[in-house]
Parts: structure tokens; C-alpha cells; sequence
């Protein structure tokens, strides 16, 4: 028993040594087991830096350099992926408000990739018809969206976008596996999805009704 308390005591002493006393406060420099962790080398923007001639810390590209991202054109303008701009965020520039309508203008091509991507990424769950009838409710996922819901047929095209980058409840996000331009082109095809559901024949186009008569 003497030698389980002195065991015990030593322990005890050993983990408060390291971990120290949980929500305290100390004004003692913590301990730091890899300090190159917390104190990394690194030259900050705009600052003098003496191991180049020029003395110039922020360094231009190295000639040659292949860009990590292309920009994305919309109404004219060149779009990076990590601007805050409503194509890369779903949301209105400066609000947390979502945009009502998709920033990329509506095509043919735009529809076929978003028919192609979406048959890769969201049929399995929200069927080939978008009313949440795909392969995976039959091994025990219950829960799926139906997207000819009114709610969601309701909702801005910003935040079916923030939805399908982020994810919500069950589903996954999917902004690390796909484009920005390949999140918008799935949103449109969903869009037309609804569309064929939903429509009326009175949103058909006068000229194109009689193709549609019985």
C-alpha cells in the first residue's frame, strides 16, 4: 500500500507538472514541448528582411510559377476563389444576407456540367429526380431532402450554394471536392429539376406549348 501511494503521489506530480491545473491562469510563459511549433520562422508582409539583396521581405513569384487558381469570370469581372465576393460566398458583399439568384448566368453548357456533377455527387441520396429517392435510403439513411419541397424551392440560390459548400445535418459539404463554378452549375440543374416538377403550362413559352400538348 506504501508503494501504491508514492506511485500514486508521483503520477499525480507528473501530470500537473505538464498539464498544470485546467482553467487557471498564470502570467509565466507557458511550457512549450516544441517551441518550433509556436515560434516559427517567417517573414511577415511588408516588413525588411536582411538574407535578401534588396532588402525586401514580400517576394514577387518566382518566374515560371504556375498559378494555384484561375479566376472566374462573372458579368465581366475576374473572380478569385479566396475573394469575398457573392460567386464565392453565396452571400451579399459586406451582409450576412444571401443572394436570391445564382451571380452566373444561366446556359446550356452550365446545365450539362451541373447534370454531370450532380449525378456524381447528390444522386445517391437525392435520386436521379431530386426527391430525396436515391440508393442510400434503402441502407438506412432516412433522412434526405426532398428538393421539390416548397421550403426549399422557396429558398435563395445563395443558400442551396452555402448549403451544398458547407454542408448541413447529414450531408457532407462539398466545397473541398468541387469547383465554384461546378457548385453553381449543380445548383442551376437543380433548379431546372424543380422546374420540370413544378412548372405549369402556362410558364412554357407560347411558341413552344403545342410540342407539350397530349
Amino acid at each position: 500500500m506504501r508503494y501504491f501511494l508514492a506511485i500514486f503521489a508521483l503520477a499525480l506530480i507528473a501530470v500537473l507538472s505538464v498539464a498544470g491545473f485546467r482553467g487557471s491562469s498564470s502570467r509565466r510563459p507557458p511550457l512549450e514541448v516544441f517551441s518550433d511549433m509556436d515560434r516559427q520562422p517567417k517573414i511577415r508582409p511588408q516588413t525588411r528582411d536582411e538574407f535578401f539583396a534588396d532588402r525586401f521581405g514580400s517576394r514577387l513569384p518566382v518566374e515560371g510559377t504556375i498559378a494555384r487558381s484561375q479566376p472566374l469570370e462573372v458579368a465581366g469581372q475576374s473572380v478569385y476563389p479566396f475573394e469575398e465576393h457573392p460567386v464565392n460566398t453565396g452571400r451579399v458583399a459586406g451582409t450576412t444576407n444571401y443572394v436570391e439568384l445564382s451571380p452566373l448566368r444561366p446556359s446550356a453548357a452550365l446545365l450539362a456540367r451541373g447534370q454531370e456533377r450532380y449525378q456524381i455527387h447528390c444522386l445517391p441520396c437525392h435520386g436521379p429526380q431530386g426527391d430525396g429517392k436515391g440508393i442510400t435510403p434503402k441502407y438506412g439513411m432516412v433522412v434526405i431532402g426532398n428538393l421539390h419541397d416548397p421550403r426549399m424551392v422557396r429558398l435563395p440560390d445563395g443558400e442551396l450554394y452555402h448549403t451544398l459548400t458547407y454542408g448541413k445535418n447529414l450531408m457532407q459539404g462539398y466545397g473541398a471536392n468541387l469547383s465554384v463554378r461546378d457548385r453553381w452549375a449543380i445548383l442551376a440543374y437543380v433548379r431546372a429539376l424543380q422546374l420540370s416538377h413544378l412548372a405549369t403550362l402556362d410558364d412554357v413559352p407560347a411558341e413552344h406549348r403545342s410540342a407539350l400538348q397530349p
